[in-house]
């Protein structure tokens, strides 16, 4: 027996999972997805994850495939039924099965598919010693804002900078980083400041972007909006990205060329520790695998 999975209203073993050769995210990529990490048995800034597969539903005019409330509890039992401590749940919704077409069907059923993945989060190595990241052009569509599965262009930017000896890649446009193949991207400025790119089309809306910004502003770190350039993240003094399952990993290697003193620097295990201790306070307070 291998994981338990979740496929359209039913509970299965992952060799036991189907989806139809006509679903319509295998054959357009017509789909939205959500990504939470899980610490404790608990689901981490749960409520703003699905507050943002709302959205992306509702840009695509995408239907939900249950409601909120009801996608938790499917959520919260899956990582029960894996005995999930620490990993993450992938959940991805569909626009469903339909003969091929480019237009939208008007009755199709949307698809709902979940797993877990059991990692280690906390204790990351590439979180202790930081990570290399590579500048190339950024090719992906105009509205990287909406989470959607259509993710080959991240996937060969993730290739091409493994290919080149990194570990991730920043994707760049004008002149002007946008953000990671799967994170957010940040610098450190040399007067302190945060610099991040504003939210808009061009980047997602990162939940972990969100609890960081939020977290930084707290504790008196200054945080500017805007959109910042290679030149300015070759001479910043720290560089770090956010995601969902990584937290905050230091960049500490940028085209070669190391950040500061080529390691994780104080503003970004800072934030670090602090988003950390924030996400085993939400998932103690709501207990093991409970949380909303």
């Amino acid at each position: 027996m291998g994981r338990t999975v979740y496929v359209n209203g039913e509970f299965l073993d992952e060799s036991e999972a189907r989806i139809s050769i006509f679903d319509r995210g295998f054959l357009f990529a017509d789909g939205v997805y959500e990504v939470s990490s899980i610490l404790r048995g608990g689901l981490v800034d749960n409520d703003a994850h699905l507050r943002r597969l709302g959205r992306s539903l509702r840009e695509l005019s995408m239907p939900a495939p249950a409601s909120a409330a009801e996608i938790n509890a499917i959520q919260r039992e899956l990582v029960s039924r894996n005995r999930v401590e620490e990993g993450a749940l992938y959940l991805q919704v569909t626009r469903g099965a339909a003969d091929r077409e480019f237009s939208y069907p008007r009755d199709t059923k949307p698809s709902l598919v979940m797993f877990t993945q059991a990692r280690s989060l906390v204790d990351s190595p590439a979180a202790a010693k930081g990570i290399s990241v590579v500048t190339l052009p950024d090719i992906r569509w105009k509205r990287r804002d909406i989470k959607t599965i259509g993710l080959l262009p991240a996937s060969m930017a993730k290739e091409a900078a493994m290919a080149q000896g990194a570990d991730d890649a920043w994707m760049v446009e004008d002149d002007c980083i946008s953000e990671g193949s799967s994170n957010n991207a940040y610098i450190v400025s040399p007067d302190g400041e945060i610099l991040t790119r504003h939210l808009g089309s061009e980047i997602l809306a990162g939940i972990t972007r969100a609890a960081i910004l939020r977290l930084s502003r707290e504790t008196g770190i200054p945080v500017i909006e805007r959109p910042f350039t290679v030149e300015e993240a070759r001479h910043a003094n720290e560089a770090f990205a956010t995601s969902a399952t990584t937290f905050v990993y230091p960049v500490v290697r940028i085209d070669g060329r190391s950040i500061g003193d080529g390691t994780p620097g104080p503003v970004t295990k800072r934030l670090r520790a602090l988003y950390i201790e924030m996400a085993l306070e939400q998932v103690g307070s709501a207990g093991s695998g409970s949380n909303p």
